[in-house]
């Protein structure tokens, strides 16, 4: 694709996978302890994610929406639906089809909530209009991400971010930080993980906002130099070392301040020449990222009833065959879902070429 950063590309497929051992850490006691400290707090990915989307989707959108205006918002949304909206949509009749079995076999359906599917078709459901997860717990997210979606073209018509000096962006990012942590400390949360349906959804649009702040802050000196590449790697040093050393509670600042110092990084390493992060393999895990999100939560589910006796201690060879299992699936997800139903989707409007051509 023109213009990919590849290491961001990589990152996010790592960021899935982290998120994947997130939800099966539970019944793998014998990880080493430092990879069992990682797993849980793979949460975080979600928080990577929502920084990163911001960054991508004021990449590849501002120019469009500031040179057309009011009239590319319709494309703008069409297409961020066209881009989530079938496989999210596949994911989710499985899941309906796996809780119709339930039910008509006559076991527990108190985590598929029937009078709240409305709200997940809709992808509303993380609007803070239900108290629990439901259903496909990680389309939660998707859900956030779709009101960010919704209000990214206010950000780009009515705010002067495209316009805005480097220390003014830097002081915006700070300022939607600071909000996420006065938001979470006023609740009494230590963490980011905490009582996603109250939440969720300004835990997205704060990161979301601070990602596309960052990308108008990388362009205005996109050139990669050592210096760039030291100062972000120095903030992601700092931002997280605090976090370490002054205790988990800092988590909520310190974390998306060593992210966005993280995204900057690989965002200028994306220029280097002999990058480990372009090796292909890995710059596909990237790309099949959301279907192995999407996906793996019910998988792992469906899973552990067909092939696995004590959901408390999996075997590494069962966990070997459900990762090998989990990338096939995203594979087919990816190719044969997700790419179909977005060239689907986005046939019957044509002026997206010319409306987004030089954002591509």
């Amino acid at each position: 694709m023109k213009g990919e950063l590849r290491s961001l590309t990589t990152a996010r497929g790592l960021a899935a996978w982290l998120v994947v051992f997130y939800h099966i850490r539970i019944g793998l006691p014998w990880l080493p302890e430092p990879l069992m400290a990682v797993a849980r707090k793979g949460y975080l990915a979600v928080d990577f994610f929502f920084l990163l989307s911001g960054f991508v989707i004021y990449l590849s959108a501002h120019r469009g929406l500031l040179r057309e205006g009011a009239a590319a918002v319709p494309a703008f949304l069409a297409r961020r639906f066209a881009r989530i909206y079938p496989l999210y949509a596949v994911i989710l009749s499985g899941t309906v089809a796996f809780a119709l079995l339930l039910t008509l076999t006559g076991r527990d359906t108190a985590g598929f909530p029937w009078a709240e599917l409305p709200l997940h078709v809709a992808m509303m459901q993380n609007w803070g209009l239900t108290s629990s997860l439901s259903w496909n717990h990680p389309a939660w997210s998707i859900s956030a991400e779709f009101a960010a979606y919704l209000l990214f073209p206010a950000l780009m018509l009515w705010t002067p971010v495209s316009r805005a000096r480097r220390p003014n962006l830097l002081a915006g990012m700070i300022l939607l930080i600071a909000i996420l942590f006065l938001w979470l400390r006023w609740d009494g949360q230590t963490t980011l993980g905490m009582d996603i349906p109250r939440h969720g959804l300004i835990r997205c649009l704060t990161e979301f906002g601070c990602g596309a702040l960052l990308c108008a802050f990388w362009l205005r000196g996109r050139d990669c130099d050592r210096r760039a590449l030291l100062l972000s790697l120095g903030g992601v040093a700092l931002f997280w070392g605090l976090w370490l050393l002054t205790g988990v509670g800092s988590e909520i600042w310190a974390f998306p301040a060593g992210a966005a110092c993280l995204i900057l990084m690989l965002a200028h390493a994306s220029n280097l020449r002999k990058n480990p992060l372009h090796w292909r393999p890995l710059v596909y895990l990237g790309e099949i990222s959301y279907a192995t999100y999407l996906a793996h939560f019910m998988a792992w589910i469906v899973f552990k009833i067909m092939f696995v006796e004590d959901a408390a201690a999996i075997s590494p060879v069962l966990l070997a065959a459900f990762l090998s299992l989990l990338f096939l699936l995203s594979m087919l997800l990816h190719h044969g879902v997700e790419k179909p139903g977005r060239r689907w989707l986005t046939h019957p409007f044509p002026n997206w070429r010319r409306i987004m051509a030089s954002d591509r």
